[in-house]
Parts: structure tokens; C-alpha cells; sequence
């Protein structure tokens, strides 16, 4: 199972968070800043792993960002690097070589595209395409529910005047 995402910038600024097991406010602060003190600190050429309280630590640089998941001991490490990759890659697809700043002002769809892969801690989605088609045709109910609202602001305008 996996406990927590963190996407961790190089200077140490948190960009998203998910958290699938309970941890107060305190233990969420607490945890972030001793893994990133920990993953930030390596060498790059040491393997991606690492133990911590029990729990293994699988994190993976991309560009400026570090991925970061928590997994039970018995999880298999690599599994979770190709479930990383897997985020990374939908991710791109779906900016378009994604960077630090579209997951900045568009955190909600990196937030929408997690939660597609990941169900409460699995996996719950493999295929690259059926995510993009369901954050697709979750932003045209976006857009249709922005359009009925306008529509509705317009003729109540109309409506008092």
C-alpha cells in the first residue's frame, strides 16, 4: 500500500501531497520536512530507496522534482519506481512535457490525474489513454457546468433589471 505522494521541488518546496494513511497536521509537516531533508541531501548516484520508521521511501528525479511515494516493507520497490513513471508519463502527455510550473498553476489536474492512478493508496487505473480520456471529459463538464452558470448569472442580470 502506499502511505503518501510527495512531489518535492530541489530547493525543498512541497508541490503536491496525497496522503492515504491518517497523519495529523503535525506528523504530515514532521514527515516532510525529515524526507526532504533526507532525499535532498543524497547523492544522485545512490539507489532510490530508502528505509524510514519502518516504511520504505521509493522517490525518482525528474527535471527539478522529486517523486516521492511511501510503501510498506514488503512492497516490492520497483513496482512502485514503474508506478511513479507511469505518473510522470501520464503527466506529460498530458501537458505536453510537463515542468515545475504546470503542476504550480495547475495543481488541481495533477491532484485529478493521481487520484485516477491511485485509489486509496493502489493502483487503480494502468492505462495512460483511459486517464487522459476520463480528465478529458472531466474538464468538458467543467466547462459545460462554467457555461450553465454564466448563462444562469445572465438572466437573473436581465431578470432585475
Amino acid at each position: 500500500m502506499i502511505h503518501f505522494v510527495l512531489l518535492i521541488s530541489r530547493q525543498g518546496k512541497v508541490r503536491l501531497t496525497k496522503w492515504y494513511s491518517a497523519y495529523s497536521h503535525k506528523e504530515r509537516s514532521k514527515v516532510i520536512r525529515e524526507l526532504g531533508g533526507i532525499i535532498l541531501n543524497r547523492a544522485p548516484k545512490l539507489c532510490n530507496f530508502v528505509e524510514w520508521k519502518g516504511l520504505k521511501v521509493v522517490y525518482k528525479r525528474y527535471a527539478s522534482l522529486y517523486f516521492v511515494m511511501c510503501i510498506d516493507q514488503d512492497d516490492n520497490e520497483l513496482e512502485t519506481l514503474n508506478i511513479i513513471h507511469h505518473f510522470v508519463e501520464t503527466l506529460d502527455r498530458y501537458f505536453g512535457s510537463v515542468c515545475e510550473l504546470d503542476l504550480i498553476f495547475n495543481f488541481h489536474k495533477a491532484y485529478y490525474i493521481l487520484d485516477e492512478i491511485l485509489l486509496a493508496g493502489e493502483v487503480q487505473e494502468t492505462s495512460k489513454r483511459s486517464t487522459l480520456r476520463i480528465i478529458a471529459a472531466q474538464e468538458e463538464l467543467v466547462e459545460i457546468a462554467k457555461e450553465q452558470a454564466s448563462s444562469i448569472s445572465n438572466i437573473i442580470a436581465q431578470a432585475t433589471k
